[in-house]
This record gives structure tokens, sequence and C-alpha cells, in this order.
């Protein structure tokens, strides 16, 4: 869980991952609009990958980045376990 705190702490981050929420994107689209380099991007979806947040697939010479919605899920609700909320908003104990 720490590896995906990780990731979203980061405000490039956060912003790959909005950008996604429509649809599956290539590494160039996603860079657009960001003022860093291509090096600092890469970094910025390996640590997206590395914590399981994206996926990559491969076609030709071109990465498709798509979100990974089932880590994200498991993460939020080990979260709220831990902070005593059940699923359906209500405390538990």
């Amino acid at each position: 869980m720490n590896i995906v705190f990780e990731a979203l702490a980061h405000p490039t981050r956060r912003e790959i991952l909005e950008r996604l929420k429509s649809g599956s994107k290539t590494a160039g689209e996603l860079a657009d609009g960001f003022d860093v380099s291509k090096p600092t991007m890469s970094g910025h979806f390996a640590k997206l990958k590395e914590a399981g947040l994206i996926q990559a697939d491969q076609k030709g010479a071109t990465i498709f980045y798509s979100l990974n919605l089932s880590t994200l899920e498991e993460v939020l609700l080990g979260f709220m376990g831990r902070m005593g909320v059940e699923r359906d908003g209500k405390e538990e104990g």
C-alpha cells in the first residue's frame, strides 16, 4: 500500500491518472502539456506502473497507458478499512 501512496504523492502522477480517466493514451499524448523532459515523464510512468496504478501495452513502437482501477480500488478499500470505515460509508465499531 505504501508504494501506491508514494506514487500518488506527486502532482504530476496524479494528473497523469486524471488524464487516463477518459481512456488509454500514448506516452506522447500524456506528456503533452507537462513542462518536463521525456526522461522525467518516463520516471513518472515507471513509478505508476511499479505501484500497479497503470498498465502499459506496446503496439509496434507506441506504448499505450491505461488505468488499473482494480489496484486503486483495492488500496482505497484497504485504507478505509484501516481507518475503520465500511464500504457503505459507515464507521465500524
